[in-house]
Order: structure tokens, then sequence, then C-alpha cells
């Protein structure tokens, strides 16, 4: 019955609209088997469950920007998720907010089963970049009614993509839902930090999300200046937040990150702990950042850098 060329089962699809189940039609839509027979359009073979919406920064900056550092990935990856690409060689994961794909990817090359969720046309780099990869399957899908199936992934993550959107507890709910009993679900989000750091934010942020594209690409820029500058991205950053990595194109996609996406929401570790026990999950572990050191450490703890974030991985009670 399905006729589409996916790698995976159209049994773990699920139609956003009624709940019912997917399959294919032709090479050019999905059909669901509910009574409305709702139907989706495979374009440039993807699946389209909806459009971008709310999203349409992250579009423009995954197309825009080249970001795939195959050995920088695996180490965030690791550190965001507590695992390494292989430890999901054979297992059905869902990345919910695949963006470019650069994750994607890592798992898929390692032997994982992948589903790749995003609402942006992101998903366009996403599927070039895995092109070669029968094993990874994208989808145009918004993760607040996400098309796939209750309790049919051995693996989830979501690495900062829920705090953008509008309702990000249901989003997590929505994903924690799709986590098998005795399942892994890893999430990694923006943190939330002291009140003048979040004031500040606020306001520069109620600026830059109203800028044309073109003013927003000469902001990011010129805040790749003071992150290349040693003394400036220790403390200037403190302040006002502008990427620090040592790579100029990756500080420049890093600020578009922060400062175009609509929506942005911070949170603390206890609210995400909460998050998870809510939805089933045994007693979760927080994962410590990358970076080290004893001055770090007390900064991080205190809430003091921005963009940093809370994360933490758990398993699905069985």
């Amino acid at each position: 019955m399905n006729e589409v060329s996916y790698s995976i089962d159209t049994t773990t699809l699920r139609c956003p609209l009624c709940r019912s189940g997917v399959w294919g039609k032709g090479s050019d839509k999905l059909v669901c088997q509910g009574p409305e027979a709702h139907e989706f359009p495979v374009v440039r073979g993807i699946a389209r469950f909806a459009g971008e919406s709310y999203i349409e920064s992250f579009g423009v900056q995954w197309n825009r920007y080249e970001v795939v550092r195959p050995e920088m990935d695996i180490a965030t990856f690791h550190a965001k998720t507590g695992w390494f690409p292989e430890d999901l060689a054979g297992k059905n994961v869902l990345d919910a907010g695949v963006g470019g794909g650069r994750y994607a990817r890592l798992i898929g090359q390692a032997g994982a089963e992948v589903i790749g969720l995003d609402l942006s046309s992101a998903v366009e780099k996403a599927r070039k970049i895995c092109s070669d990869l029968s094993q990874v399957t994208i989808l145009q899908a918004d993760l607040l009614n996400p098309p796939v199936a209750e309790s049919v992934f051995d693996f989830a993550y979501s690495i900062g993509v829920l705090h953008h959107c509008p309702d990000p507890r249901k989003a997590f709910a929505n994903v924690a839902k799709s986590v098998k009993p005795g399942g892994q679900l890893a999430v990694w989000l923006y943190r939330k930090n002291s009140l003048p750091q979040e004031l500040l934010n606020k306001a520069l942020r109620a600026i830059t999300t109203r800028l044309p594209d073109s003013a927003l690409k000469v902001w990011a820029k010129l805040l790749t200046v003071p992150g290349g500058i040693p003394l400036l991205k220790q403390a200037g950053s403190k302040v006002i937040n502008f990427s620090t990595f040592e790579d100029k194109h990756l500080r420049l996609c890093d600020n578009y990150d922060w400062y175009a996406p609509e929506y942005q929401s911070h949170h603390t570790l206890a609210e995400l702990r909460s998050w998870f026990l809510e939805e089933g999950f045994e007693e979760p572990r927080e994962l410590r950042p990358e970076k080290s050191g004893r001055l770090y450490e007390w900064v991080y703890d205190h809430d003091l850098i921005i963009g940093s974030g809370v994360n933490m991985v758990g398993r699905k009670r069985s």
C-alpha cells in the first residue's frame, strides 16, 4: 500500500489533523486513513505536513550558512545528549527540530533510523546533506502537532529548538509522548539568566526581531567583531549575547540565530526537570556543558552566561 519511497514504515506516521494512520499515494503526496482522507504534498522528496509559519528565520539561517563541522558536531551532540552517535546504531530516533541536519547526518551515518522534523524550510538543507543516507527521513512538520505516533522511538532529542515554539511545554510533551517506555529523551533549552540580562536581551530582541533581513545580517556581522577579541568576548558576552566561536562563520550564524527568531523563551533546570517527571520519565540527569574550569562553572551555575543552556536526559518508565 505504501507507494512512496520512504526509508521508514509509514505506520510510524500519524495525520496531524485527525491522528489517523498515513500511507503513500503515488510519489507526490501522503494521504491519511481517516474519513476526511487529508492529503499532504511531497515536494522535492520531503513530505510537507505544515508550512513555515512563525519559524521562517530558521529556513533563511540554515539555508544561508554552512555550519557542518563533523568533529565539533560529534562533541556537541555528545555533550548535549550524553550519547555518542554509535550508541544509536540500529535504533529508531527522532530529531525534534532537525534544522540544517548536521546531527541527523551524524547518527544516520552511525546506523540509526532517523526521522528529522522541522517546521522551517531548513528541511531543504537537511535533506541535501543527508541525501546519501536512506535511513534518514526529513519531514516538514510542527512540533506543536507532530505527524508521528506515540511510543515509537528508542531515542529522541531536541537541541536548542523547543524554546523557539509559542508553547515550549506542549512541544516537549509531544516529543516525550513519541518515546517508547524504556526509551531515552535529551533536551537542551536556553537558560534563564539574571534579571538585568533578561531585561536587556528582551529590549534588544524587541528591535532585532522587527528588522528586515538585510539589516539583521549587518547586526549579526557586527557582533562577530567583539566575539573574536579575547578580552571583549569574555566580558562583553555577559552583558549582551554574541557568539564567541573561533570560527567567524559560525559566529555569524550563531548571532543571527539569537536575534532573528520571533519566539525565544528561557528556562530553569528545575522547570525542565519537572517537565521530564510530569511526562513519565525517571529522575532525569543534568548534562554539564562542554567547557569546564572553576570560574566558568561558577558563572554558569549562577546563570550569568547568556546563551548557555539547561540540559537533561531521562529514561521513560517502562
